[in-house]
């Protein structure tokens, strides 16, 4: 497990400050996302955003998608360190957002022409992608003849049509069973593993779900008081726990594992001081 090394940055968050009125948000965020190489394994990147409700992780995916511009500081992509613009990285939301009256292959070419791709090409990428995520014989479907499991599923495959390797989830675990959850755990992790580039990056406040897909975890919040008691204003990145460091990366078990335990009670007792 731990033969695997990072090697160049794939998204960069840097010094990223977003006020709102009189209000300061984010303050001075900073964090990056590197390539994870492991030996003979195709092996994207999947990075969870993890703070309580309320502390900015919406407005930072915002910002990371090209959505919302911060008040100071940029958000940088692919190896080419390009300034982030909307269209630029996927984004899944809550609702797994589709065209109602287009079939699912019409949802899929309309992404694929929207990423600049011919139609040919983009047809040929849209079937590999149902392919592989198991929605081959679906091409023809309607959105609404389709479970919560499947949607998501073509959510997925039309924004990498968009941005082909980057893909931001905001709160896939939300109002979910645990055997949901596990579904989504392992359609993350096939995703993932689609391309060497792939870069997701989860938002969400369920550790338990975010320790058992990623190979890293930022904390977002806020700085405790100093010794005069006052709080800075803002939220930004606490901490960055490398979980492949820690063995916990990959592990189809590892919700048994002591470590598991440990961080999540660690990381719980973190939350209460944000």
């Amino acid at each position: 497990m731990n033969d695997a090394t990072r090697a160049e940055t794939l998204l960069k968050v840097e010094d990223v400050t977003l006020v709102l009125g009189d209000r300061v948000i984010l303050r001075e965020v900073n964090a990056e996302i590197r390539n994870v190489i492991r030996p003979g394994l195709s092996q994207g990147q999947v990075v969870s955003l993890l703070g309580p409700s309320g502390i900015g992780k919406t407005q930072l995916f915002r910002i990371m998608a090209g959505l919302q511009k911060p008040s100071r500081g940029k958000v940088l992509v692919t190896e080419k360190a390009l300034p982030v613009e909307a269209g630029m990285v996927g984004v899944v939301d809550q609702h797994y957002t589709l065209f109602a009256h287009r079939t699912v292959g019409d949802n899929l070419l309309i992404a694929g022409r929207q990423g600049g791709l011919p139609r040919a090409r983009a047809e040929a990428r849209a079937r590999e992608l149902l392919g592989r995520l198991k929605l081959a014989e679906r091409w023809d479907e309607w959105p609404a003849n389709l479970s919560g499991g499947q949607r998501q599923r073509v959510a997925i495959a039309q924004q990498l049509l968009c941005s082909e390797h980057y893909l931001l989830m905001d709160e896939p675990f939300s109002g979910l069973d645990p055997n949901m959850k596990d579904e989504v755990c392992e359609l993350i992790a096939e995703v993932a593993a689609l391309h060497e580039l792939t870069t997701i990056l989860v938002i969400t406040h369920d550790i338990a779900s975010a320790i058992t897909i990623s190979d890293t975890l930022w904390l977002l919040g806020r700085d405790p008081a100093g010794e005069d008691g006052k709080v800075h204003a803002g939220a930004r990145v606490q901490g960055v726990y490398d979980l492949v460091e820690r063995g916990l990366a990959w592990r189809p078990e590892v919700q048994t594992l002591p470590a598991f335990r440990d961080l999540s009670l660690e990381l719980r007792a973190r939350f209460r001081t944000l």
